[in-house]
């Protein structure tokens, strides 16, 4: 799972596997099987079952599970019923500590094994949703095992404003420090740019949805987690890169390769120097826009 070219990652709550199909036939960049917060204790297990089987439907689509928390007494659980399956991604609520992500990384590790995947191959999403996550968030995302484990960071509004006793306006101004705070750890850490809280005031104000993605994207958020269908495609716009930056990649690529071709080594377009870190940053633009021939 490439978490740069996510704008939207739809929920769908485990003891739904109906919805789980048809959250798979949306534009959706991932899909979130809830074991948490959506599924209430006495169905835990048969959420674990509806996830296990989907992962073994789906094997390796764009489908994160949520975990519950590491100190729930549910998270092992989650774990047992996961081991051997063609997992991509495990998403963790509410992490707070960097010593948190090594054990996160050894849960994932053991899960790899016993599915014998590749080492590593298995993402880790972190939700920063209390005030002491949005504090340690660089810790988090700066963690050293990042430099082998695809990760990301991904804010949680609600519980967040709820830990600080916080009401929140219809703008949303009081997330400003946090939004800012978790962004600026994931961009420092050189991971992709975080995913925004959900939208939840009214599912049907899409026009509401879309100035709320705006101030994400405004400092620095690659996307948006989702709760209904008619929220992915706001999403997806909104954090689509535009045309005028999608023409320029389009040309620092091509002549980037031209160069390749012609067995040059320095490489100007429009007067600017470009390296190859650059021609990658524009390869991930037009992989999240969709437009990478070289993608696969």
């Amino acid at each position: 799972m490439e978490f740069s070219s996510i704008r939207s990652a739809l929920f769908v709550p485990g003891t739904r596997p109906d919805r789980v199909d048809k959250a798979l036939a949306t534009q959706a960049d991932a899909v979130i099987i809830d074991l948490e917060d959506a599924v209430p204790p006495e169905k835990k297990v048969e959420a674990r079952e509806v996830a296990r089987a989907k992962l073994e439907q789906h094997a390796r689509r764009e489908i994160m599970v949520r975990a519950n928390s590491l100190d729930s007494g549910q998270f092992e659980l989650d774990l047992t019923a996961l081991r051997g399956l063609p997992l991509s991604c495990l998403f963790v609520p509410k992490v707070e500590r960097g010593p948190q992500v090594e054990s996160i990384d050894q849960a994932l590790r053991g899960l790899e094994e016993a599915a014998g995947l590749t080492p590593y191959s298995i993402g880790a999403m972190y939700l920063i949703e209390s005030a002491l996550g949005v504090e340690n968030a660089f810790a988090i995302a700066g963690h050293p095992v990042h430099g082998q484990r695809p990760a990301m960071l991904a804010f949680g509004a609600a519980d967040y404003a709820n830990d600080l006793g916080m009401e929140l306006s219809p703008q949303g101004d009081e997330l400003y420090y946090p939004r800012h705070r978790v962004s600026n750890a994931s961009h420092a850490a050189g991971l992709p740019g975080p995913l925004d809280s959900p939208f939840m005031r009214d599912l049907d104000d899409l026009a509401a949805l879309e100035a709320d993605a705006r101030r994400a994207k405004a400092v620095g958020f690659g996307g948006k987690l989702c709760i209904h269908p008619n929220q992915v495609p706001v999403c997806n716009r909104v954090f689509s890169p535009s045309e005028r930056h999608i023409a320029r990649a389009q040309k620092i690529v091509a002549a980037f390769e031209e160069t390749l071709t012609q067995g040059q080594g320095v490489l100007k377009v429009d007067g600017e120097f470009v390296d190859e870190p650059v021609v990658e940053s524009c390869r991930r633009l037009l992989r999240r826009a969709r437009l990478d021939s070289s993608a696969g």
